[in-house]
């Protein structure tokens, strides 16, 4: 844990100390989910093939900060947006998001929240995206979480462990942050 906070303080040095740091206009959201998810484009990138298909798992644990979407589900948005922007059809991306831990509050309806969940829109999106959404079991039931307190589209599994054993028996990578 505390290498990779030395990592990150270096990185954020890095960042910060170079002159050639890009303004956030550089980053725009869409095409394919407009209110989320900006990226960049980045000239000289290695083209896409034509037939790039993708089958891609995004584990998520951290929490989001109450009152604002959850990194992790925004990471799936610049996913889509990216490779979408890219060239890659929509129909060749397939997406996984196993939540467990602290973020499985994250995925509550509003009264179990405790107020707006404004993760809810993003979720929306995602799922509407053909984002397959799955929530630890076990995390839930730890937490007190029930499959009918979960934002609609959201499915119960077993336990994060088990989603992501089917997932990679389906032909899915993790996506490691």
């Amino acid at each position: 844990m505390i290498l990779r906070q030395v990592f990150a303080a270096a990185a954020l040095a890095v960042a910060v100390a170079s002159p050639s740091f890009s303004d956030a206009a550089d980053f725009k959201t869409g095409p394919l989910i407009k209110q989320y998810g900006p990226v960049a484009v980045v000239p000289g990138a290695e083209p896409l093939a034509k037939n790039t298909v993708f089958a891609v798992a995004f584990d998520v644990i951290q929490s989001g900060e109450k009152d604002a979407v959850n990194r992790g589900f925004e990471s799936a948005a610049r996913f889509l947006n990216m490779h979408s922007a890219a060239g890659v059809p929509a129909e060749s991306m397939k997406l996984a998001i196993v939540v467990h831990g602290a973020a499985v509050q994250d995925l509550t309806n509003d009264t179990v929240y405790g107020g707006s969940n404004k993760n809810a829109e993003l979720i929306r999106l995602l799922l509407a995206n053909g984002v397959s959404v799955q929530v630890c079991g076990q995390s839930a039931t730890f937490r007190g979480v029930r499959a009918e307190d979960l934002l609609p589209g959201v499915k119960m599994a077993l336990s994060a462990m088990t989603a992501h054993a089917l997932l990679q028996q389906q032909g899915y990578s993790i996506n490691p942050f």
